[in-house]
């Protein structure tokens, strides 16, 4: 192909040694690389000394600043600055929210500084002041992961800037994992240890060296659960805390501790991580939804002696404590779960989530590492020391041919070397001797340090050739720090009942009511059942659909077109005095589908469901109910049927019939005991409406009630007119089999409109 002249080449962007790579690969490893960062070297703790990185830096920063839990402690803007400098190099904010943190004895269970100034407090845990205002040091127990530190007992790598070194991990002796606990979030995975008691986990620690093979059971004799360091009660069973134990994942419920003082419910605890204001707001919400309220006053008494107390003070003679503890405990944060995921960087350098028994055993194989690195570190040293006293004890033995040699050699040091059979660092030590050592007490004292050392390297090489020399140092180093740092159980396992909050009906005085619904989905509630609802006033083209007998304390069920069923309770209803409220406020009821029946009475009472195609069941109406706006199914209807009624049965008896009518005067009484018990369904046939009077005559099952021999059923037509049909009546004519189509009613009363019983 021959190039025009005018043609120029196109400039090469893509250097010749540039490796091209697919954008959806190059993306997915950016991505990855991103997320083990974050996994790594931010959210997850390490498995051995149970910190965050950013938590081991400030930990080893202050340490090397000389700040121990002796020292006069520092500017936290110096800790930090000092860690952003050389180890950390992220933004200020997050790094001095890490250090509070370690600092609040309400988040920490031993805490890991010792602050001074205004480090947040139990209410508001970020309203700690600036760093330019606040001092911290180490605590005491901090001293558990750093003291070790010079001893070789853990690797070294490069900060940042490869200028400085920095522990991979600090030594830790004991679990601070599981002591202390910790939380985070990182890219598809979190992590939620709870903290844990130190002489519970240093128990179980010793029970897996003596026992290896140690089952979970025989951990949780001494781990009995978390220990949080507000002292909140923890209410899950000790099945529901091996299940979590041995998951490695799952929750803990924790409530309130509280007494009675008086009349008076005192809350002195509350469950980890709620701040008082917090709970106050949900206590004083929750009780101010109950007429009368279940309280006179709240108070918050909380002063520096007593981190927590929470006064309520009780109303009426009949103060029930615990039953409003109760309540507040099923709709507050009183009663709260507290996540479990044992989600840590194990010593592979992977995260995973470990089981409690895989966790312990995983931390003593890291405290068995370390401690023979320690003792191997020490055995060298005190090899070195013992060959530095050998040349001092050769020196002594020949101390007047050393001085000439050192006074008049041209070359000292190779002049012992050689006349002495000495070696360099022992020639060193000879050399750098002050005069004053040269007495005879010098001499007796290196004696003495070389015999003691001669002993003990013995016995940390026995320890060292010794697995069980090793277990058993590592058991008497974990006794000694729980002896010095541990303490009794703060919350404490209690057995208790489910909380159940307490319903509003309940408070509600019992009266009679009479439940009016309109055709057009209006509803309100009188005082009594001796109601004339045909004289009530309805809106314009409104008019009477249906009324039930019923108690301000039930709850009230409406069905739908559908065969949805719906729930109000009766004690919100508005008055009868005004046309009432559309139910479409308070339900998520379709556009264009009404409601066509009702029915209210006591829970457990049992309600016959049916369809005008003649089929229905029983249910118990509490299995019906439901708090959910949008209803939930209750009748499945064939196509083209739609709801009769609802008939309640009270009370239920092997004598009690179900009467049904159909629009042409067909009337059927059948034995309860011949419907079936359904939850939803469409049911058996009751009445036997022919599919072709159904299609060409229109005939429809539109009646149904259910009654017992004290009760008389009343008939009402269309006209307005009623009959009376007492229970024996209906035995005597219109008792039949299930699924018969019924006997005629007088010529007059055929065309049957609804049913009315009456005690």
């Amino acid at each position: 192909m021959v190039r025009s002249p005018h043609q120029h080449e196109q400039p090469q962007l893509i250097h010749p040694s540039a490796e091209i790579v697919g954008l959806a690969d190059f993306v997915e490893h950016a991505y990855l690389d991103y997320s083990m960062s974050v996994v790594l070297d931010r959210a997850l703790p390490a498995l051995g000394d149970g910190l965050k990185p950013v938590q081991r830096r400030i930990v080893y920063a202050m340490s090397e600043l000389g700040l121990s839990h002796q020292s006069r402690p520092k500017k936290a803007a110096r800790t930090v600055g000092d860690v952003l400098g050389k180890f950390h190099p992220h933004g200020d904010a997050a790094c001095y929210e890490a250090m509070v943190l370690m600092t609040q004895v309400f988040n920490y269970r031993y805490p890991l500084l010792d602050g001074q100034g205004n480090w947040g407090s139990i209410d508001n845990p970020k309203s700690f002041a600036a760093m330019r205002y606040t001092e911290a040091r180490l605590a005491a127990y901090a001293q558990t992961l750093v003291d070790e530190l010079g001893f070789g007992t853990v690797d070294w790598k490069d900060n940042f800037d490869g200028t400085l070194q920095e522990p991979a991990i600090l030594p830790a002796r004991l679990p601070n994992i599981l002591l202390n606990g910790t939380s985070g979030i990182g890219v598809g995975m979190a992590t939620d240890v709870p903290p844990h008691n130190l002489n519970e986990v240093v128990a179980a620690c010793i029970e897996m060296l003596d026992h290896p093979r140690s089952e979970l059971r025989q951990l949780m004799q001494h781990i009995k659960a978390p220990d949080f360091p507000g002292g909140c009660n923890i209410v899950s069973s000790a099945e529901e805390i091996a299940q979590v134990y041995e998951c490695g994942t799952g929750s803990i419920r924790m409530r309130a501790v509280y007494h009675l003082e008086g009349h008076n419910l005192v809350i002195t605890a509350l469950p980890h991580q709620l701040s008082v204001s917090r709970a106050l707001e949900q206590i004083a919400q929750q009780l101010g939804e109950h007429k009368p309220p279940l309280i006179s006053d709240l108070r918050d008494e909380s002063d520096e002696q007593q981190p927590i107390r929470l006064v309520l003070v009780g109303r009426g003679r009949h103060f029930d404590g615990d039953a409003i503890m109760s309540h507040l405990f099923a709709t507050t944060d009183l009663e709260r779960n507290c996540r479990v995921n044992l989600n840590v960087i194990g010593s592979d350098g992977k995260p995973q989530v470990k089981p409690l028994l895989l966790l312990l055993k995983e931390w003593l194989d890291f405290r068995r590492h370390s401690t023979r690195r320690r003792l191997s570190w020490r055995l060298e040293r005190i090899k070195e020391r013992l060959e530095i006293l050998q040349g001092l004890m050769i020196a002594y033995a020949h101390l007047d041919d050393v001085i000439h040699v050192i006074r008049h050699a041209d070359d000292p040091a190779a002049q012992l070397q050689q006349r002495f059979k000495l070696n360099a660092p022992q020639v060193k030590a000879i050399l750098d001797m002050r005069l004053r050592r040269l007495a005879r007490l010098q001499e007796v004292a290196v004696r003495e340090e070389s015999e003691q050392l001669l002993r003990e390297r013995d016995q940390v090489d026995a320890c060292l050739r010794s697995a069980a020399r090793c277990k058993t140092l590592i058991k008497r180093e974990l006794k000694a720090d729980a002896k010095t740092y541990g303490d009794g159980r703060r919350s404490q396992l209690t057995s208790a009942s489910p909380a159940l909050a307490i319903r509003a009906e309940t408070q509600t005085p019992a009266e009679p009511m009479t439940i009016i619904l309109s055709r057009m989905g209006w509803v309100r509630a009188a005082r009594g059942h001796e109601i004339d609802v045909q004289s009530l006033s309805y809106r314009t083209t409104d008019a009477l659909l249906t009324a039930a007998p019923g108690n301000s304390r039930w709850p009230v069920l409406f069905v739908d077109e559908r065969g949805r069923a719906y729930t109000v309770p009766t004690h919100s209803l508005p008055s009868a005095r005004g046309f009432g409220e559309p139910l479409s406020g308070r339900l998520d009821v379709n556009d264009g589908v009404g409601l066509c029946a009702m029915a209210t009475a006591h829970p457990q009472t049992t309600v016959v469901a049916a369809n005008d195609y003649g089929y229905g069941f029983c249910f118990t109406l509490s299995e019906a109910l439901s708090s959910n706006r949008r209803g939930k199914q209750l009748l499945r209807l064939p196509a083209g049927a739609r709801p009769c009624g609802l008939a309640v049965c009270e009370p239920r008896g092997e004598e009690s019939l179900v009467v049904v009518a159909s629009n042409h005067g067909y009337v059927l009484a059948v034995r309860i005991e011949d419907l079936p018990y359904l939850r939803v369904g469409k049911g058996r046939k009751i009445m036997n409406i022919p599919s072709s009077a159904r299609l060409e005559k229109e005939e429809r099952m539109v009646a149904i009630a259910c009654i017992n021999p004290q009760q008389t059923l009343q008939v009402y037509v269309r006209s307005g007119q009623h009959k009376k049909l007492t229970y024996q009546a209906i035995v005597d004519r219109f008792l039949l089999p299930r699924a018969r189509r019924g006997l005629k009613l007088d010529k007059r009363y055929r065309k049957v409109d609804h049913f009315a019983v009456l005690d």
